[in-house]
């Protein structure tokens, strides 16, 4: 169960902070839990689901807290690449952006911001989604809708992106 679920939790956890000593204490938390509470798990779900529910659990508490406000892991959700000499010319200007993007997503509440880092970093359904956040599915597509529109808002106002 660890080796196969790891490297997703703790990726998970690091959209909420980026402490390595704090990530790697709540993916144990996680896995402790979910092995003392195997019982109670549903085979008719995914276990994934499962997991990240608890995964979710156990973050909300420790923002809860430390009452800070969770920080989005921009790498994730637009890798760096090696720059090549062409790019070099443009590597100040993609980093000023995606600073300025980071800033936008940030802004997001957290509702819209967990359902895009599911759907979009997670690659989860939306049924997946809704298993985790236990919230229903037709939430998730108007929470996922809202926090595009507003990330497209703030983005457009800070001018990262240009007449799309």
């Amino acid at each position: 169960m660890v080796e196969k679920y790891e490297l997703s939790i703790k990726r998970y956890a690091r959209k909420f902070t980026q402490d390595s000593e704090t990530i790697n204490d709540i993916t144990q938390t996680v896995f402790l839990k979910a092995f003392s509470h195997i019982n109670s798990f549903n085979p008719k779900l995914k276990f994934s689901s499962w997991l990240y529910r608890i995964a979710h659990n156990e973050l909300v508490n420790f923002l809860k807290k430390k009452k800070e406000l969770p920080l989005f892991d921009f790498d994730t959700f637009w890798p760096h690449s090696a720059p090549g000499k062409k790019e070099l010319e443009n590597e100040t200007e993609k980093i000023m952006m995606r600073e300025t993007f980071e800033k936008c997503l940030a802004k997001i509440p957290a509702k819209y911001r967990e359902v895009i880092n599911f759907y979009y970093l997670e690659d989860l359904s939306y049924e997946e989604i809704s298993e985790i956040l236990q919230t229903p599915v037709s939430t998730i597509g108007v929470r996922l809708k809202r926090g595009k529109t507003i990330l497209k808002n703030l983005c457009h106002n800070k001018n990262i992106w240009n007449n799309q």
